[in-house]
């Protein structure tokens, strides 16, 4: 995502396949498929008040225009204004979120109707390149946006990970509501994952890696300097999107780095090695951070890793690889915020900075950088509920706690605010679209399984994600 600079390291996918959707409402997982329990019912009546707050808070971005800004200030009275600008992710959050609210009946269905519908119409009339978004649009107009408040421009951008996530958001629309398809599906033909792969050449493999670039500038053509090398970080939901439509070759799954080689510079010496799997040899590699072996992302962030199985069932599909990492990374950020740094409070994740602005935090022993994303005592609320599947009580406890110690929990009803300087005490002002939608997302998934992952268990997810997942063979 813009804001956050997710740089990895590296020193034509065949046309894309015509969109197809299940037939069924996004309302649980396929028949025959295995998924986590509901809440339990002590919870469920917390975690649905979470929710409707939370969704309150996304309603309160979502402009006239019928596109979710980018966050809104809850510090001043009345009810909180939009910001002016908004992005992929953003427009993906506020869809993703009112599919969810109609699953759990915070809304009615001809409510999820009329505002994905109006979402719909916004998103067909903003301005495209090679089938894709730019970065940042004006939320109140759906014009390109040229200038930040501040009087700087802004220079325009196709991101592949930004793109991802609003055509997750898509997928979910076109899933849960029927007479979406038809559009839906015509709007997300051009998008061709391909624009972004650089194919795998053996003879000179970091430049040519067989990984996604981050994007391109659309004002002159050029790319970034990097590409998306990473696994285990958020970009891989369009690794996975252009895989399942067929846009890119499977191999490029294993063509993404599970650590740094061993003899490059990163935050620690990785274990592990050298392995062929699925045709490809790798570098199998892993962390260990307090006696537990793990796959690092690239800051040591939470949703780095947490975000796409909200939507993508890793867990499921590889539990022994994807789905013990995922624990581990979880009790990490629980052990370094509890016990290693003493904070009394975990979950470190990019958000608002309290005193305003923004920034990236985490647990540097746990990402590759080696000047990572350190934790700086500042917790964010929508990393708790990204750990939820894995250590539900101590995700509710933690949120309690945020609650009762800092008011971090906004008394008008709009859900948990962006983040707490636990050193300080600062509350942030801000909710963010993007972490309030991981939230709602996060709250589905306990409240209702299933509810939003249907789009990314059939059909091509199923047919070329899931075989790849399974191959999967972590070596921790």
């Amino acid at each position: 995502m813009d804001r956050r600079t997710f740089l990895t390291f590296a020193g034509a996918g065949a046309a894309a396949a015509t969109v197809s959707f299940g037939a069924a409402s996004a309302v649980a997982a396929p028949a025959g498929t295995s998924t986590p329990a509901a809440a339990p019912g002590g919870d469920r009546a917390l975690l649905l008040k979470w929710f409707r707050d939370t969704y309150r808070s996304i309603e309160a971005m979502t402009t006239d225009f019928g596109l979710t800004a980018d966050k809104t200030d809850l510090s001043a009275g009345g009810r909180p204004v939009p910001s002016q600008e908004t992005s992929p992710t953003n427009i993906g959050c506020g869809m993703w979120a009112t599919v969810a609210a109609a699953g759990l009946g915070v809304i009615s269905r001809d409510t999820m109707r009329r505002r994905l519908t109006g979402t719909v119409a916004a998103v067909e009339k903003l301005e495209r390149h090679h089938g894709f978004w730019l970065n940042w649009y004006d939320a109140h107009d759906g014009s390109v946006l040229k200038v930040w408040p501040d009087g700087n421009p802004v220079r325009p951008f196709l991101s592949s990970v930004d793109n991802a996530w609003l055509v997750t958001g898509l997928r979910i629309a076109a899933d849960a509501e029927p007479t979406l398809r038809g559009r839906i599906s015509k709007i997300l033909a051009t998008a061709d994952w391909s624009y972004y792969y650089t194919p795998y050449d053996p003879e000179d493999p970091a430049a040519r890696p067989g990984q996604l670039r981050g994007g391109f500038w659309t004002d002159t053509g050029e790319p970034t300097g990097h590409h998306y090398g990473a696994l285990n970080t958020e970009p891989r939901m369009a690794s996975y999107l252009g895989i399942a439509d067929g846009s890119l070759p499977g191999d490029h799954y294993w063509h993404m780095f599970r650590t740094m080689l061993p003899e490059w510079e990163q935050e620690q010496t990785p274990g592990g090695g050298y392995e062929t799997i699925g045709g490809v040899r790798l570098f199998n590699g892993h962390y260990t951070y307090r006696g537990k072996k793990l796959v690092p992302t690239w800051g040591g962030s939470m949703f780095e890793a947490l975000m796409v199985p909200l939507f993508v069932p890793e867990p499921e599909w590889s539990p022994r690889s994807w789905g013990t990492t995922h624990s581990r990374y979880v009790r990490s950020h629980i052990e370094h915020g509890m016990e290693e740094a003493g904070y009394g409070y975990w979950g470190f994740s990019p958000s608002n900075i309290p005193e305003g602005g923004y920034s990236e935090y985490g647990v540097d022993a746990i990402g590759m950088q080696v000047d990572g994303y350190n934790s700086k005592g500042v917790v964010t609320p929508h990393a708790s509920f990204l750990a939820l599947p894995y250590a539900r009580s101590e995700a509710i406890a933690n949120l309690r706690a945020l609650e009762k110690d800092f008011g971090a929990y906004d008394e008008r009803g709009y859900g948990f605010r962006d983040s707490v300087n636990t050193a300080t005490g600062r509350v942030s002002d801000f909710v963010l679209a993007l972490d309030q939608g991981m939230i709602a997302a996060a709250l589905a998934q306990e409240l209702s399984p299933g509810l939003l992952q249907r789009p990314f268990r059939t059909g091509g997810f199923a047919r070329r994600v899931r075989p790849l997942l399974a191959q999967e063979r972590f070596s921790i």
